[in-house]
């Protein structure tokens, strides 16, 4: 990011905190050598890990058990051109812990799309990134309302 770019880096908490604010956001993997992305629900542990909540039998669960992902979310106003986005990289792992996963059925994420089985995927936070857009600046503070066609 430049200076007055438009952009405001985001630190690590005050992402995690914005990242909290919003139900869905987007798992991307590896599936058969080629980039996956896929929306999911999804709530924060305490310390900041993702958890997500899928079929036991899944796809997705195979694919991401013990796999180094990236997890995004964001909320954007178009009518303000503002907004942010969240990057979290780090290791997802199918959770077996007995106690583990039984905590997480009573605080974790609850799935939109039960199923009979069902695991609980967490995600390091291993890495966590950032941004904000403010809405009507963009490179060497040009206001966009005063710029004619």
């Amino acid at each position: 990011m430049y200076p007055h770019d438009g952009f405001r880096e985001l630190g690590r908490q005050e992402a995690l905190r914005l990242m909290a604010t919003v139900p869905v956001g987007r798992i991307v993997y590896t599936r058969r050598a080629m980039p996956a992305v896929l929306p999911v629900n999804f709530t924060l542990d305490r310390d900041g890990a993702v958890l997500l909540r899928t079929a036991a039998g899944s796809a997705l669960a195979h694919a991401v058990d013990r796999a180094v992902v990236a997890f995004e979310t964001d909320d954007v106003d178009a009518a303000r051109q503002a907004g942010w986005s969240v990057v979290v990289t780090g290791a997802a792992a199918v959770v077996t812990d007995p106690a583990e996963r039984e905590r997480l059925s009573r605080t974790g994420p609850v799935s939109w799309a039960p199923a009979r089985r069902e695991v609980f995927i967490r995600i390091e936070p291993g890495l966590v990134t950032g941004r904000e857009l403010v809405g009507g600046r963009t490179l060497y503070g040009v206001d966009l309302a005063t710029v004619d066609d």
